[in-house]
């Protein structure tokens, strides 16, 4: 029996379950039948659809939309660092809102705002 990462190519289901971007292929089938992936551009809803090296998925994962340009495939459900280098994202995520600086002390600088003298 080959691996998944011989072949050249891997289920779109066990993709995002070997990433842990999803927590259970049944999780990741669901998302997927649901429509909310995209590859190359395509709307995928088969999680039999093959993966390759290159490739570049759209998906949600928590609260945002995530764009990941697929490295290398992985050969098993490993720690998520592992997982992680099976892949790069494309667009950082901003936060929502803007952490202050940190000084050398590790305390947060605060700009000081015209309006209020004292703070």
């Amino acid at each position: 029996m080959t691996s998944s990462g011989a072949a050249g190519s891997i289920r779109l289901d066990k993709l995002l379950w070997f990433l842990r971007l999803a927590r259970s292929r049944s999780v990741a089938q669901a998302i997927i039948e649901a429509g909310h992936i995209r590859l190359d551009g395509r709307r995928i809803t088969r999680s039999s659809s093959a993966v390759h090296v290159g490739q570049t998925l759209v998906l949600p994962v928590g609260e945002r939309i995530e764009v990941l340009r697929l490295l290398s495939l992985p050969v098993r459900r490993g720690p998520a660092t592992e997982a992680q280098a099976c892949y790069r994202r494309l667009d950082p995520a901003s936060p929502s809102s803007p952490q202050p600086p940190i000084d050398a002390d590790g305390n947060a600088l605060h700009l000081q705002r015209a309006d209020h003298p004292n703070q």
